[in-house]
């Protein structure tokens, strides 16, 4: 037994030691061929080292002479001077509503205060906030609600320090510091404060005091500007200041329908010139260096260029930029009391006569001067002081620059009969009051629906007698209820917005609709191919003004 156990003990440390020798042979391979490889490694960089490149020609840096100057070269330094860098600061503020509620409002980029329908957060969710150090519209208050900053971009137009800006850029800022092109980029600003501020234009004229004469801009007509002009914008996108994108005309006259109602007097250059967060307030610059827009607004997904810009027109800017120097520090813009509905389609304008121009009044607003003078809803206003009138713009543009207290010569149609009144002139705040104070005691309500609904396949619709609360509420003597609109019907795709459940119907070309059975027999009267032109009121429309949709019956 005890020799046996000594055989088999040394047996087993036989093999241990055996796998030792095994392990040290191979980590001594492992290593051996790792030193050759760094050898061999050094050997080929060594070689490539050694590579003769005496015919290589070494790299000089040119002479300091400057290439020819393009004209996009010559109107960046002549004009760049001239353009602002502008920092606001907000300070937190006392707030009764939760703060959910604010976030909530504040909606995309917007500035995180205000009344959701209110065309600054319009402008806020087209140059919303770049999110915490600043942009166009503000950042937002997700960081506890403190201390917000902004920036945006503006031009000097008087070398006593008048700096014209979006409104948007400077609104509810409590304190503004401007930035001239000669500052160094640590500079907070130079104080700036405001002089007057226009919404319906987006327009602010802000100054800063200035010890010498400071650079200025040139202003041009922007109504000799042509789709297809190149054109340049300079401004401080993302904080880059005195950024210049070159681009051209893409299309004059536009008019954003994305968001609020847009206002009557915002009608826009388009142009392709790459235009960001920070550029808002910037000038907009033909091939001769002159201003023809402020730089407004930009269509994007994500708050980026997209070469869709918008820029105020220097003609409106100039008008504005006027008053807002006078001593009033506000605009005054003439009315004459009504209301009327843009982009009609053809067959209103065929069935109401005016399809070689003219305005289609939809209301108009009693005790101001349009009433006074007579005009009615449904008439044709067709010339202004013996001129025709061309459209809803052509009209605004006319009566908006005239002096409240002024009178004026309307021809107008009325059925097929010509007819003129003298109209006196009110300040457009008027009309807006006036129209407000109209709709306060209006009920969202329709009364309980009268039995007796009606369908007419002809137009897609059905319909039921008006609800009598509702005829007293709206001011009507008759008219049918929409009660429901079959999809993709003559009805829902009626120009320029169709039909919906709730419209009340008061007019069928021209002719009234007091009841369903007024209204079943002239719509059994059409036929394909018929201009149909439907008058109708919406019980949601605190203006109680008529709307007008039409199209041609299949």
């Amino acid at each position: 037994m005890d020799s046996k156990n000594v055989q088999s003990t040394t047996f087993a440390e036989r093999v241990r030691d055996h796998r030792l020798l095994a392990t040290f042979a191979l980590l001594g391979t492992l290593s051996a061929g790792i030193l050759t490889g760094s050898v061999l490694t050094g050997t080929v960089h060594g070689a490539q080292q050694a590579v003769d490149s005496h015919d290589a020609t070494p790299l000089r840096v040119p002479s300091g002479e400057s290439s020819t100057p393009n004209q996009f070269t010559t109107i960046a330094k002549q004009v760049g001077p001239a353009v602002v860098n502008i920092n606001t600061e907000q300070f937190p503020k006392q707030s009764a509503a939760p703060r959910a509620n604010r976030n909530r409002r504040r909606g995309g980029g917007g500035s995180g205060s205000g009344d959701p329908g209110d065309m600054q957060d319009f402008f806020n969710r087209f140059f919303g906030g770049q999110g915490p150090g600043g942009g166009d519209g503000g950042d937002d208050d997700d960081q506890g609600g403190g201390e917000r900053r902004a920036l945006g971009s503006g031009f000097i137009v008087d070398s006593r320090g008048y700096i014209i800006t979006n409104n948007h850029v400077v609104d509810k800022a409590d304190k503004i510091y401007v930035k001239l092109s000669t500052d160094s980029e640590s500079d907070q600003g130079r104080p700036a404060h405001v002089i007057g501020t226009d919404k319906d234009t987006d327009l602010a004229v802000i100054k800063i005091d200035y010890n010498g004469t400071l650079p200025t801009v040139k202003l041009g007509n922007s109504d000799a500007e042509q789709v297809g002009d190149w054109v340049l914008a300079i401004g401080s996108p993302f904080s880059l200041s005195q950024t210049v994108t070159a681009g051209i005309v893409s299309a004059k006259n536009r008019t954003i329908t994305d968001g609020p109602a847009p206002s009557q007097f915002q009608r826009f250059i388009q142009t392709d010139a790459a235009i960001n967060p920070g550029n808002s307030g910037g000038p907009l610059l033909n091939m001769k260096g002159e201003v023809i827009g402020v730089n407004t607004a930009i269509y994007t997904s994500g708050m980026g260029s997209q070469g869709v810009g918008f820029a105020m027109p220097s003609n409106t800017v100039v008008d504005v930029y006027n008053q807002l120097i006078s001593p009033e520090h506000k605009v005054v813009r003439g009315s004459i009391g009504i209301q009327f509905q843009a982009g009609l389609p053809s067959a209103v304008s065929r069935q109401y006569g005016f399809a070689k121009g003219g305005v289609l009044v939809s209301s108009v607003t009693p005790g101001l001067p349009a009433a006074k003078a007579g005009l009615q809803p449904q008439d044709v206003i067709t010339t202004i002081d013996g001129k025709p009138v061309k459209d809803g713009d052509d009209l605004v543009a006319n009566i908006s620059a005239r002096k409240p207290g002024s009178t004026v010569q309307i021809g107008y149609l009325r059925g097929t009969e010509q007819r003129t009144a003298t109209v006196g002139i009110t300040d457009r705040k008027n009309v807006e009051a006036a129209a407000n104070n109209a709709g306060k005691d209006d009920g969202d309500d329709n009364g309980d629906q009268a039995n007796g609904q009606s369908s007419n396949g002809k137009l897609g619709i059905t319909i039921q007698a008006v609800p009598a609360n509702v005829l007293q509420q709206q001011g009507l003597s008759g008219g049918v209820l929409v009660t429901g609109v079959t999809p993709g019907s003559f009805a829902e795709d009626l120009s320029p917005f169709g039909l919906s459940k709730g419209d009340i119907i008061v007019e069928i070309n021209r002719k009234p609709v007091n009841n369903p059975e007024q209204f079943r027999n002239l719509v059994n009267g059409l036929k394909s191919g018929d201009d149909v032109v439907l008058v109708i009121r919406s019980p949601r429309n605190r203006e109680k003004s008529n709307n007008f949709i039409g199209g041609t019956l299949p």
